[in-house]
């Protein structure tokens, strides 16, 4: 009876130190403080109610069009392991987008198209903390 229960001791020990599936682990969020590929500006990413915003907290002195407090409002969902798609307003420009964000643990991309997809461009980031 005891080598039994040391068995089952074992086994449990044993079935701990497996790794989980890669579905079960955390899936890079997008969630924290990001470095624009271009060096030009920073931003928070963070939930405002039912939505996902990014905050301008810095912008490189000159940079035409952009201030620190800028917002973009996100309707996005995971569609799968670090992909989230939906849509971006811009309350500045007053612009919506169709928007992709592919996340990894260090970096982001994102893809913004307006015009029925016709005009796109393309941004990398940098993470520089998370949330």
């Amino acid at each position: 009876m005891r080598m039994r229960h040391a068995r089952a001791a074992v086994t449990v020990a044993v079935v701990c130190l497996v790794p989980l599936p890669a579905f079960a682990a955390a899936e890079p969020s997008p969630f924290g403080l990001w470095a624009r590929g271009d060096g030009k500006a920073r931003v928070r990413i963070a939930r405002c109610g039912a939505d996902i915003c990014a905050v301008n907290t810095w912008i490189r002195e000159g940079t035409e069009g952009e201030k620190a407090g800028d917002e973009l409002v996100m309707t996005v969902e995971p569609v799968g392991p670090g992909r989230w798609t939906g849509t971006a307003f811009d309350p500045q420009r007053d612009l919506s987008y169709r928007l992709t964000m592919t996340v990894g643990a260090t970096s982001m991309t994102t893809r913004g198209c307006i015009v029925a997809g016709l005009l796109c461009k393309d941004m990398g980031w940098t993470r520089l903390s998370g949330e």
